[in-house]
């Protein structure tokens, strides 16, 4: 994107009055036609959608394409613009595979993802008969199927050993991790057999799939919870982490002049039999990047404070987290 193909202008050979040419506001009408806008064609776009279209599109589909046509209209969109934008999506999806989604990733830059997360719990909470769900967070781009199941007290630290490079940092921020499953139910009963699917990046900032030098699956695994919903496992305090610049979202965000910084967080995908999967983060107190996080997934709720932990040379930290699941009516 950052690069003009043969043929193209570049951004600064053409200066766009944009401010002339809004067609959103009262006077969007007039501005459309005094530069000759077809303004019958969003309307010959959405009537072309026809009878037997998919239920969900042919409600969006109109929305969309008049929100699509107004942008286009107000910052008087140039082929140049389309061609650079068509550009980012492409090496986007080129870039994803089952390790990484450059898609999901430009999507959380621009706080989309984080908005629709938003718009899916509130929906789910006008529908839940306590609202009492633990807030939900975004998924992020380096979730993987199938990480190992492994028995409750057990590491998701793959592994580590001196001739590791950060290896120090781990030992620092070695923690043990534990609380319940919850059904929301009143009272709130535990859930068995619920499964705790947890993932985070090293203390270099990387996840196990961006780093050559890391163990497959290393800092992922699942958990299934006991009797009484509990679940346990080793892990390390998270630490703030740059977006990847190595792709084409990494270098949309430089464009915009914005930090590329994520708070410290440890992801948890969180499903039971009869209940709403709940996908979700938490967020280490301790971050200086909580109150700015570069894809805006912070909530109050999901910030936790570690403590230290005494008799446990395996664990330097602790924390007690419960997480409450909706029921499914």
């Amino acid at each position: 994107m950052g690069q003009t193909q043969p043929g193209r202008m570049s951004s600064s050979d053409s200066a766009v009055d944009v401010g002339s040419t809004i067609c959103g506001s009262e006077s969007s009408f007039t501005g459309c036609e005094k530069h000759g806008y077809d303004l019958t064609l969003t309307d010959k776009v959405i009537a072309a959608t026809g009878p037997n279209a998919h239920p969900r599109l042919a409600q969006i589909m109109p929305s969309l394409v008049r929100h699509l046509h107004d942008f286009a209209r107000e910052v008087s969109l140039t082929v140049d613009d389309w061609n650079a934008a068509v550009d980012l999506l492409n090496a986007c999806g080129k870039m994803s595979d089952n390790k990484r989604n450059e898609i999901q990733l430009l999507c959380d830059i621009l706080g989309l993802e984080t908005l629709v997360d938003e718009i899916t719990a509130n929906i789910v909470a006008s529908a839940s008969a306590t609202g009492s769900a633990t807030p939900s967070a975004i998924l992020g781009p380096f979730y993987r199927d199938d990480a190992p199941l492994l028995p409750n007290g057990s590491s998701i630290v793959r592994n580590l050993s001196p001739s590791v490079s950060w290896y120090e940092n781990a030992i620092a921020d070695s923690a043990f991790i534990t609380g319940r499953v919850l059904s929301s139910a009143s009272p709130p009963t535990p859930i068995r057999n619920a499964i705790v699917d947890v993932w985070h990046s090293a203390p270099n900032g990387l996840y196990e799939q961006q780093d050559p030098e890391q163990p497959d699956m290393n800092l992922r695994g699942r958990f299934k919870t006991d009797e009484e919903g509990k679940f346990a496992f080793y892990c390390l305090r998270p630490v703030a982490y740059p977006i990847p610049d190595d792709g084409p979202a990494g270098q949309f965000l430089a464009m915009l002049d914005r930090h590329p910084y994520r708070p410290g967080h440890i992801h948890f995908l969180v499903s039971a039999p009869e209940h709403r999967t709940l996908t979700t983060q938490i967020f280490d107190d301790r971050d200086e990047y909580i109150a700015k996080d570069s894809v805006f997934a912070v909530k109050d709720e999901l910030i936790v404070n570690f403590v230290p932990r005494e008799g446990d040379e395996k664990a330097k930290w602790f924390l007690e987290y419960d997480f409450v699941l909706d029921t499914v009516a």
